[in-house]
């Protein structure tokens, strides 16, 4: 009698603990995640492009970003609560000329954002391009300005002769009017963005002409980013695995169905981003 007790314990207890390790594996593929903003929405390229018809070189560009009313910027990649500083770096390729957006979040840390190319387009005015980069906005995110040469204050020194730009400033060297302040919500600055006047400038999935891949910045990525990104390196999510984003909250228990991946983890975004296309 006492050998059958002990039998029908242990089936009861290897039951139970069967039981228990099956409602954790279910919990564990069951978690929802919950993306509340991304690094994209915190530098609209639309605004960014539109830009291009007020400002008259590219450190009157990279000032309109980093400061002004409505600030363009609200990035803050690694999440310290202090807006990233973007800086502007001129480039020419052929016919091309182009300008790349770079943040740094770290001494020799380098972040390409974007990049602007400007070509003529033979009728006598020019074309722009801005193309957001893969990791931080995804593939294929384009912003369109077709403008005539009044339009372009920026155009008669494009195209004369001159000496490329590049930013004295980065990581711990700002100019003045550059403010280390709190990045405001999301809705505040989406809703500050609709009122920046963008004229013609248009979103699409595709590029208007080919890029020139002469950004010298094209290859540099951080590995240092919290913010969830579209489609980050192996690198990054490696680092956002160990750092996980704020903006990244459990949303409690459910099916999987509906979920994305981002950054390496199963999430569901709540509400949209600026994207290309939308």
């Amino acid at each position: 009698m006492k050998a059958l007790t002990k039998i029908l314990v242990a089936l009861l207890f290897t039951g139970s603990s069967q039981f228990i390790t099956s409602c954790r594996s279910d919990v564990n593929q069951n978690v929802n995640m919950t993306v509340t903003s991304e690094a994209a929405d915190g530098l609209d390229l639309k605004a960014v492009t539109a830009l291009l018809k007020t400002v008259k070189d590219p450190a009157d560009l990279e000032k309109r970003i980093n400061s002004g009313s409505p600030r363009i910027c609200n990035l803050d990649l690694n999440e310290d609560d202090s807006i990233d500083y973007v800086k502007v770096t001129e480039y020419a390729d052929g016919n091309v000329k182009g300008f790349s957006l770079t943040t740094e979040l770290g001494p020799d840390d380098v972040q390409e954002l974007a990049t602007i190319e400007i070509t003529e387009d033979g009728k006598g005015g020019h074309q722009a391009q801005t193309h957001g980069n893969s990791q931080i906005y995804g593939h294929h995110h384009y912003h369109h300005g077709g403008f005539g040469v009044g339009d372009y204050l920026m155009m008669r020194y494009l195209f004369s002769p001159h000496s490329f730009y590049y930013s004295s400033y980065g990581y711990n060297r700002y100019p003045s009017y550059y403010s280390r302040s709190r990045p405001i919500e999301r809705s505040s600055y989406r809703s500050n963005m609709k009122g920046v006047n963008t004229g013609k400038v248009t979103s699409s999935k595709t590029p208007a002409f080919a890029g020139s891949k002469a950004s010298p910045n094209k290859a540099k990525s951080s590995s240092n980013i919290k913010a969830p990104l579209r489609n980050p390196t192996t690198s990054q999510k490696s680092f956002q695995k160990r750092n996980p984003s704020r903006a990244v909250k459990s949303g409690g228990f459910g099916s999987k169905s509906g979920s994305s991946s981002r950054s390496g983890r199963s999430s569901s975004r709540s509400g949209s981003s600026f994207g290309g296309g939308k």
